[in-house]
């Protein structure tokens, strides 16, 4: 993998890389992998309530440690970069643009995808609508989420058969970063594991994405409140200022 240059943001250490970077680097890496038979790259993302985690939990601050890049999928941590820092991010790589950028690349470079997580009605239809998208792309796989431990064998097994440039992982944070610190070594046929949050469900149209003010504003974690407001109000309300403290404190 080429060196891509990381500051500290909030206490974790971020890739510095655009969305079109960041999905150049997973596209040549999967490309160069192809037949090596080696760990995949492992590729994951940090917003605000992943810094707050982090901070307060050491077992999933390993988790992501373990990471060979992380990016910033959160807009706070782009602007604190950019007031407290020599090297600041050049803009914010969430997950649900990056596939986008991703999926155009692969789609002319013949690199193909596999995706893992979300119920069974929602990964299909997540497949369904990028290939409506993108014609060209090749998916290799797709199964749902509900994976228990004595079916990760045959899973992985399954995966490593059809041999997935990359394998794109949803099943929320801390268990898909738990599940790819427990089967990357075994996971030699795939090139780049990217860890995907909640990306099957926008992909899918369950959710929808924030209009782009929200988003230039750093504010989708409101709107996306407003979408969830049982699962998430208390989330953002214990782990925001948590993590406003911790970019204020832990970036440098």
């Amino acid at each position: 993998m080429k060196d891509i240059p990381v500051i500290t943001v909030g206490g974790l250490p971020i890739a510095i890389e655009t969305c079109d970077e960041a999905a150049r680097t997973m596209i040549d890496h999967a490309v160069a992998a192809r037949g090596k038979m080696e760990p995949p790259l492992y590729v994951t993302s940090a917003n605000g309530q992943v810094l707050s985690s982090c901070a307060s939990n050491p077992e999933i601050r390993e988790l992501f440690l373990k990471a060979d890049i992380i990016h910033a999928d959160g807009g706070p941590l782009v602007q604190a970069s950019r007031y407290l820092t020599k090297c600041p991010l050049p803009e914010r790589v969430a997950t649900t643009d990056l596939v986008h950028d991703t999926a155009r690349m692969a789609a002319a470079e013949k690199v193909t995808f596999y995706f893992l997580g979300a119920t069974q009605d929602g990964i299909e239809k997540a497949v369904a609508n990028m290939k409506q998208l993108y014609p060209d792309l090749d998916f290799v796989g797709y199964r749902n989420g509900y994976v228990a431990e004595d079916e990760e064998a045959g899973l992985i097994e399954e995966i490593n058969k059809v041999a997935p440039d990359i394998l794109w992982i949803g099943m929320g944070v801390p268990r898909e970063q738990q599940f790819v610190v427990r089967n990357r070594e075994r996971l030699t046929g795939v090139g780049v594991i990217k860890t995907s949050g909640g990306l099957f469900d926008f992909l899918s149209g369950k959710n929808k994405r924030a209009p782009d003010w929200m988003q230039k504003a750093s504010l989708e974690w409101a709107f996306r409140i407003c979408q969830e407001p049982k699962r998430l109000f208390w989330r953002y309300l214990t782990t925001n200022p948590h993590a406003i403290w911790l970019l204020l404190t832990r970036t440098r």
